[in-house]
């Protein structure tokens, strides 16, 4: 008989998972269906996609498949002399003759393929984007896809980069097939205050020089309002200090951390009072920050 490449067909690796084999399937059995193809080889090419999917999609027809070993596609091969009594079911050598691979797995119960096969539908997935205070609270939006215009829920926490999976919202299956699922990919816009990361945020603070040498009780905004911070004396730029659960909620409870950045800022101009404080700490302090070029 002549050999078939299952895995070719679909334009998959031979160790592809079930969920890469199903998607590689849907996608070429919506571009060949002769119902909907333009190709002038549609009803041949979806015949040889559905083959190859009804066997790799069964376990038990996948493990056969995958025993007969690995051949150039229409090369001529006989099965190992013990795979009739491993997957033929009643099946003999004796009976190979004129029969075709997908005759093969006839006993496994495939259902003949064709113009009424159920075709899942396609996944869509769109970009959903959010302030962080929505993220925080959780929103709702209205979505249009295609024809049809949905309410979707995005629950507390969302986070930058996550994809909420809506199962059955994607495309309308063929044939009495599933409808594909949609996935809503969350963007996190820019902040005025904070940078995200996950569920955890950063926001920087900033400091007179006095503060950070002496330390300060500081109001930090959060997205639950304004608490207390005390920075310590002695604090440098790029410090950061955790306000715990001042973040993004979690899913299963709790919250991300908060981080304060501490940025030290220097007045862009100075009284003469503040000037000659200044100097006067010049004079008087032993403090050089460059200490260690000299070493």
């Amino acid at each position: 008989m002549k050999y078939k490449d299952y895995y070719k067909i679909l334009g998959v690796e031979r160790g592809a998972a079930d969920e890469e084999i199903k998607k590689a399937y849907r996608k070429l059995a919506r571009k060949y269906h002769p119902d909907v193809s333009k190709e002038a080889n549609a009803k041949e090419k979806f015949q040889e996609v559905a083959e190859a999917y009804e066997t790799l999609k069964d376990k038990e027809k996948r493990a056969g498949y995958d025993s007969l070993g690995s051949h150039r596609p229409g090369q001529d091969f006989r099965p190992p002399p013990d795979w009739f009594d491993r997957f033929g079911r009643g099946a003999s050598a004796q009976d190979l003759g004129g029969i075709d691979l997908a005759d093969l797995f006839e006993s496994f119960g495939r259902r003949g393929h064709g113009r009424n096969i159920p075709i899942p539908g396609e996944d869509y997935e769109v970009a959903v984007h959010l302030t962080l205070e929505e993220a925080w609270r959780g929103t709702e939006r209205k979505l249009r896809i295609g024809e049809r215009s949905l309410q979707a829920r995005i629950p507390r926490g969302a986070t930058d980069g996550q994809r909420l999976r809506l199962a059955g919202k994607g495309s309308p299956g063929a044939n009495g097939g599933p409808p594909g699922d949609l996935y809503l990919r969350i963007v996190l816009d820019p902040h005025p205050l904070y940078r995200a990361s996950g569920h955890d945020l950063d926001i920087d603070v900033p400091l007179a020089p006095w503060e950070a040498a002496l330390g300060a009780d500081v109001d930090i905004p959060t997205l639950e309002g304004r608490v207390s911070m005390k920075v310590p004396a002695g604090s440098n730029t790029g410090q950061k200090l955790r306000l715990a659960d001042k973040g993004l909620p979690k899913p299963g409870g709790g919250a991300g951390d908060l981080y304060a950045v501490l940025r030290i800022v220097v007045p862009a101009s100075l009284t003469e009072r503040e000037k000659k404080l200044f100097e006067e700490l010049r004079a008087a302090s032993r403090f050089d920050p460059r200490e260690r070029f000299s070493r």
